[in-house]
């Protein structure tokens, strides 16, 4: 039996055991902290993305060359 074939009863005893040993507090503290972290990284991708967009609006405003510009 692999580790792809847990299945759903598996599964249910692995939850009851981390349950037990770690305790109700500890894992939704942890659970908290994960969600936080999540959150975290999903706001910095967006500021990323927003950062480079505003940077690829900028170099795409005026590429008119030089000597162009003062004819018009």
């Amino acid at each position: 039996m692999g580790i792809g074939n847990i299945g759903l009863p598996g599964l249910l005893l692995i939850a009851v055991v981390v349950l037990v040993l770690f305790g109700r507090g500890k894992i939704s503290s942890l659970m908290g902290e994960v969600g936080k972290g999540i959150t975290a990284f999903k706001k910095g991708v967006n500021e990323g993305g927003k950062e480079l967009e505003d940077q690829a609006a900028a170099e795409a405003k005026d590429v008119t060359p030089e000597e162009e510009k003062d004819k018009a």
